[in-house]
């Protein structure tokens, strides 16, 4: 790794060719992502006055970026040399989320007139994803064991030349358990998901699988979306701190 970590008396330099990174603008849209999902199931649920193009156009935007960055950083490996992994704790879970958004985003815009005057589109929406539940669940079960190697292999950990972060980084073990935590959040939230949807519905109360569903998506929701604003100077202050 003489090629990448370069510099002597213990200052770290990095070879930023070979370390490309924009999971800022990926952390932000899936934290936006997860807070839209949770608003429309609430406004679903409670809002007489439903307006689907809106909702349509917040999730093809966030679809966009995640389906775009997502795919990038999947197709081209390994897009860090030395942090494959990358590629699949942040390419392809934001691929995942970002395709189903783009998904609901094309359903919300073209079936705008039927939910508009459907006598319970809560119980429309949840029969039409219905069929996509089950690839929401699979995501969920890769979430907890990215989760699981967070802890095991100590990943995430910023080192001392980053702002705020690296402040952490004689204690590994703290950032590797709040981004597992976060990733394990959302996926309870994901396997989940397939039985909130079975009573889901704007004449009953929500399930307790759709109440806890709604709450680990919108902790999770927030803490993606204020961390990856926070990454936007902590990396930027990396890339300064460590181009030698």
């Amino acid at each position: 790794m003489d090629d990448f970590f370069t510099g002597g008396g213990g200052d770290l330099v990095i070879d930023w060719t070979s370390m490309p990174t924009y999971n800022t603008i990926m952390s932000i849209a899936a934290g936006a992502g997860l807070l839209l999902l949770v608003s429309l199931g609430r406004s679903l649920h409670r809002d007489e006055r439903f307006r689907s193009e809106g909702w349509a156009l917040g999730a093809g935007v966030l679809g966009v970026l995640l389906t775009l960055t997502g795919a990038h950083m999947t197709l081209t490996w390994p897009f860090a040399k030395y942090f494959p992994f990358d590629n699949i704790i942040f390419g392809e879970t934001s691929l995942g989320l970002g395709v189903l958004l783009l998904a609901a985003a094309f359903y919300l815009w073209k079936r705008a007139a039927v939910l508009a005057d459907a006598e319970d589109r809560a119980e429309e929406v949840a029969a039409t994803a219905k069929p996509l539940s089950v690839f929401v669940f699979g995501l969920g079960l890769a979430l907890f064991g990215i989760a699981a190697a967070g802890i095991v292999f100590q990943l995430f950990a910023a080192p001392a030349e980053e702002p705020v972060s690296g402040a952490f980084a004689q204690w590994p073990w703290l950032e590797a358990s709040f981004m597992s935590g976060l990733f394990a959040l959302v996926g309870l939230g994901a396997v989940l998901f397939p039985f909130a949807l079975r009573s889901f519905s704007s004449t009953r109360p929500l399930s307790g699988a759709a109440k806890t569903m709604g709450v680990v998506w919108a902790i999770a929701g927030v803490a993606f979306l204020l961390f990856g604003a926070l990454n936007f100077y902590t990396h930027i202050g990396l890339i300064v701190n460590t181009m030698g």
